[in-house]
């Protein structure tokens, strides 16, 4: 999976996900840090990337509509430590059948994930 983590993930995620196999790069690479959300949101487009991030912007489902989009996960814990983020970004990656989240909206809290699919087009 093509990835983009926000600024606002620990950096110690890009070799946990690159070792299983994905292509991460960040906002800090990019030099996006600081910027406002559509231009994140555009940079990660633009490439065709997954967006991690914990923004609760990005929860806006009429905004972010699954399928309008090359996937969203949304992380919501209630004390969002480095180590925290880092664990649970790295248990879903490790637990969750992440391939299938491409083009959905994903809110991941400590105990729960909620996975919002695209409407599917109605067959005539």
């Amino acid at each position: 999976m093509r990835i983009k983590l926000d600024e606002n993930l620990p950096q110690a995620l890009v070799p946990v996900l690159q070792r299983q196999g994905h292509d991460v790069d960040t906002v800090e690479t990019e030099r996006l840090t600081g910027c406002a959300d559509d231009e994140i949101w555009r940079a990660a487009q633009e490439k065709e990337r997954f967006l991690i991030t914990q923004d609760l912007d990005f929860s806006d489902v009429r905004k972010y509509e699954p399928g309008s989009h090359m996937g969203l996960l949304l992380i919501r814990l209630f004390h969002p430590g480095r180590l925290a983020l880092l664990e649970r970004v790295t248990s879903l990656f490790a637990s969750e059948a992440i391939e299938h989240w491409q083009r959905c909206l994903v809110i991941a809290t400590e105990h729960k994930v909620r996975v919002r699919w695209p409407k599917q087009k109605k067959v005539e």
